[in-house]
């Protein structure tokens, strides 16, 4: 069953040139140390108060001609298979939609393109390639370079971003994260802010200074047509 753990009503930047509201599932198949948001990933479902899907259609549908957009976030979304009744709802209901995956599972995201049920598509990329082996596992890592695919031969709108961590990331991992998606459209350069994550031992001594993260954004610019610090 799909676990809706939070919705925000506006917002002003989620979708790009576009108002937008933004549901948030619960769960992911990830425990990265970072996440910015850790109580959808290791606190108890029990412990928050589920909000009603058709409550938020039904929201939304008094808001049309407001709101442009819904954004579908986590957590990892692609996890609930009745995620795509709810969406196909919303489409129903005149909206766009973006979605925002890890890219763990590639041939959910092709059946939701398939079905031309979204009209863009931000995916999280993690680690360089030999982290991600370190980290989530080479069948883990198969997937990502799979979705990485699925996503640039869509058709659709889209970005990929990667929130970098020092002792995570180094100067280096722009560039081989960048080689993972040459040709891409859109890369987005995020530094680690410090604040409630699943490793309360992060700080801001773990964050980039602006020069490093200039750096890490030349590391990929040779790879990819647009990058920017965000």
């Amino acid at each position: 069953m799909l676990n809706i753990a939070g919705f925000e009503k506006i917002s002003l930047i989620d979708y790009p040139g576009k108002l937008s509201a933004i549901v948030f599932t619960y769960g992911c198949n990830l425990k990265c140390e970072y996440c910015h948001n850790p109580e959808l990933v290791i606190e108890p479902l029990n412990e928050f108060r589920l909000l009603d899907k058709d409550k938020i259609l039904q929201y939304l549908g008094e808001r049309k001609g407001k709101l442009d957009a819904v954004v579908i976030t986590g957590g990892e979304p692609l996890l609930y298979k009745d995620l795509k009744l709810f969406v196909k709802k919303i489409k129903a209901l005149g909206y766009l939609v973006k979605l925002d995956t890890n890219g763990l599972l590639p041939n959910r995201l092709q059946e939701y393109i398939k079905l031309g049920l979204l009209d863009y598509i931000s995916m999280d990329i993690k680690y360089s390639p030999n982290d991600y082996i370190q980290y989530t596992g080479e069948d883990a890592f198969t997937n990502v370079k799979e979705t990485i695919k699925i996503i640039m031969s869509s058709g659709l709108e889209y970005e990929f971003r990667t929130t970098y961590v020092k002792g995570i990331h180094g100067l280096n991992s722009s560039k081989e994260i960048a080689q993972m998606i040459e040709g891409a459209q859109l890369y987005f350069i995020q530094n680690f802010r410090s604040g409630k994550t699943i490793n309360p031992a992060l700080s801001a001594a773990n964050s980039f200074t602006e020069t490093e993260l200039k750096k890490l954004k030349n590391g990929a610019k040779p790879y990819v047509k647009h990058v920017e610090i965000r």
